[in-house]
């Protein structure tokens, strides 16, 4: 059962255009504001949440980092840390030796 199309179908000849979404200057946007004070206010606002996200993403980071190099750096603080202890526990036998040999008599 397929029929022609009739002999006048109506064709499109105009072409539509989607308004923009926002005003052009100087006109009105929602709110009563101008469009100068609009986009003010929405670089304010983006800005604001640039800011909080920057902040938390930058804490993260760094705190990731900290642990990182942290973690790479505990075998050498703890080779350094015994020479020292070492070193200190040593000068003090020595110092407590040398004094218990001068008290006697």
């Amino acid at each position: 059962m397929n029929r022609p199309p009739p002999r006048f179908v109506p064709t499109l000849t105009e072409v539509v255009v989607q308004p923009q979404a926002t005003a052009p200057a100087g006109r009105p946007v929602p709110g009563g504001m101008d469009m100068q004070q609009f986009q003010e206010q929405m670089v304010h606002r983006v800005m604001q949440r640039v800011d909080l996200t920057l902040d938390r993403l930058l804490r993260e980071t760094v705190g990731r980092l900290v642990l990182e190099h942290t973690q790479a750096l505990a075998p050498s603080l703890r080779d350094e840390i015994e020479i020292v202890v070492r070193q200190s526990v040593n000068q003090a036998f020595e110092q407590e030796l040398a004094s218990q040999l001068l008290d006697k008599p």
